[in-house]
């Protein structure tokens, strides 16, 4: 399938790049609006898609940039679908539950919608409108992208965030985001997936998580918004610190160390032998969150986050042992460094379930 798609470096185009990666989608050909705008590179982007997906829009500036700027997006994409001979099936808009509500920006996309949406009849395209409440997701970008990132930075840190406006929250994680764009869900697909809270408890949430996880504690994650939610949370805390310490308590006997403590939910524990310079792992996960703890012997854990060529290794060693959470959407792998076997403990928070492992193949 060949998608095509404005918005890719942004958070929602990142978390549908990696949608479409996890689902064995690797034919996408991104092009820019706006001022960096190519006739040339958009029409070969979107001749013969399957899908265009259309993601990129202006929701920060001034009333003018953000009115210019979604109605610019729009009539280069329109253009495009009308000069080019083989328009795709499915034309994709990316809108905003704020449609309808007065603001500058919610007339800006419902405007933007409409020109791309005309377009589309004219070249013979189905067009879907699809209406995204408050994103959240891991690696988010804070005081831009939504309150959920700018929380998660800051409790990550340290830091009290302040509740100024106490309103309603409709939360949806990305990646229902980004399947619902490249399927074309119809609106109430996405109200089956939607969580409603209020800024207040969503921080309570956060504040709970990072104070359990400042502990190497795993806090209860009862249904699918709590572990995405988490999943959010721990893609900050890693930026902070990929290292989990462990207290170990040694005396005449030997020494003992808690690995892990979970407050509640399905859980798996597993352990390896690793022969010297045999690499394990190279996957990552969607959803699965997934810690690796050396017992005995050397290893290096590298972790890169999909679409990124930068590589985070962490060294490791049974003689000081520590914890590694692998991120979501972050190839990983272990490699023993030293020159006897290496033992590692493996747990997730989920029991491992072969008709849906959540474990991609991807090499760090």
């Amino acid at each position: 399938m060949k998608v095509a798609m404005t918005g890719a470096g942004g958070f929602v185009g990142w978390h549908t790049r990696a949608y479409l990666h996890s689902v064995g989608e690797r034919d996408v050909h991104p092009f820019a609006v706006g001022s960096a705008f190519d006739p040339g590179a958009a029409t070969a982007a979107v001749t013969g898609a399957d899908r265009l997906l259309l993601i990129a829009g202006v929701n920060r500036g001034s009333d003018a940039e953000v009115r210019d700027g979604n109605l610019l997006f729009a009539e280069q994409v329109a253009a495009t679908l009308r000069a080019i001979e083989a328009p795709p099936r499915l034309v994709v808009f990316a809108n905003s539950t704020q449609v309808g509500n007065g603001s500058v920006y919610a007339r800006a996309k419902h405007d933007a919608s409409e020109v791309v949406r005309a377009a589309a009849d004219a070249v013979g395209s189905r067009f879907v409108d699809v209406r995204l409440p408050n994103l959240f997701g891991e690696h988010g970008r804070p005081f831009y992208n939504s309150v959920t990132a700018t929380f998660c930075h800051l409790v990550s840190r340290g830091e009290t965030p302040v509740v100024d406006n106490d309103k309603e929250l409709q939360l949806l994680h990305a990646q229902h985001a980004a399947e619902a764009l490249v399927e074309g869900w119809p609106a109430d697909r996405l109200d089956d997936r939607t969580t409603v809270s209020t800024v207040s408890t969503l921080l309570s949430t956060l504040s709970a998580f990072a104070g359990a996880y400042a502990r190497g504690d795993v806090p209860a994650l009862l249904d699918d918004f709590e572990r995405d939610l988490f999943n959010t949370y721990r893609s900050f805390a890693f930026e902070v610190s990929p290292r989990l310490a462990l207290r170990q308590n040694t005396d005449d006997r030997g020494s003992f160390t808690e690995v892990i403590r979970s407050h509640g939910g399905s859980g798996q524990t597993s352990f390896s032998t690793t022969a010297p310079g045999v690499t394990r792992g190279q996957h990552y996960h969607r959803r699965k969150m997934e810690r690796f703890t050396v017992l005995a012997g050397s290893a290096d854990i590298r972790l890169r986050r999909l679409f990124s060529d930068e590589v985070v290794t962490v060294e490791v060693t049974g003689d000081d042992p520590c914890s590694v959470d692998m991120p979501t959407f972050w190839a990983h792998s272990i490699t023993n460094t030293g020159d006897d076997v290496l033992y590692t403990m493996f747990w997730s928070n989920e029991i491992f379930d072969p008709a849906a492992p959540d474990t991609i193949p991807e090499t760090v």
